[in-house]
């Protein structure tokens, strides 16, 4: 899986800093480390559809960009 290999090369921007903390509701000091170790679980169910990786994982849905590597967002699952 390309994304697993490319895992180095993960990251994302303030804004989306600000906006994966509120949307999953976390505080943690490193959120792409956060997003990072959830991508590397065993149960994550990694997708890509068009030009983005969609990862679900623990209840939550991280977006990522295919080509840049860019985590867009993240969201909890809806229910």
């Amino acid at each position: 899986m390309e994304l697993l290999r490319n895992l180095d090369k993960v990251h994302t921007t303030e804004m989306g800093v600000d906006r994966i903390k509120r949307n999953i509701e976390v505080d943690v000091e490193d959120i792409v480390k956060y997003c990072i170790d959830k991508i590397k679980q065993e149960n994550a169910v990694i997708e890509r559809k068009g030009k983005n990786y969609y990862v679900t994982v623990d209840g939550i849905i991280i977006t990522v960009n295919a080509s840049s590597y860019t985590i867009i967002t993240a969201h909890k699952e809806k229910k």
